[in-house]
């Protein structure tokens, strides 16, 4: 047996966006920024922002798409999904020409962590051990 979990806290880059797959069943696609912050070597202070594009399925993902709106505050559990033609992370060329990567989760909870007097939502009033930012 084998066995594979991804927990992510992050902040939604844009909003939500939800369509049906061919059976009808609905699916909420979003993209959520984790950031690390750190020191290096030589005292410079680095900020390193992460990408996770997050697929939410049935009910949560029209829960997704009713409540998160870009800036929200989520804690995604679910699996790692890799990209069929590399294996690993989506990889791809920005416009101005630099490499990018992504990695896809499909989400099996999404908890929605901002208070409920920040967004509406019907989010937990748990407040993150550390804030985490938009990276724009």
């Amino acid at each position: 047996m084998s066995y594979q979990k991804s927990i992510i806290a992050g902040r939604l880059g844009a909003d939500p966006e939800m369509r049906y797959s061919p059976t009808g069943q609905p699916v909420t696609n979003f993209s959520v920024a984790t950031n690390r912050k750190f020191t290096n070597q030589a005292g410079e202070t680095i900020k390193m922002t992460v990408w996770f594009k997050v697929a939410a399925w049935g009910k949560q993902g029209e829960a997704c798409n009713t409540y998160l709106k870009k800036g929200s505050l989520v804690l995604v559990d679910g699996r790692l999904e890799a990209d069929p033609n590399t294996g690993g992370p989506r990889i791809w060329t920005r416009q101005d020409g630099s490499p990018a990567a992504s990695f896809d989760i499909t989400a099996e909870t999404v908890r929605f962590l901002d208070s409920k007097s920040s967004n509406g939502a019907n989010g937990s009033n748990a407040e993150p051990a550390e804030e985490t930012e938009i990276p724009f």
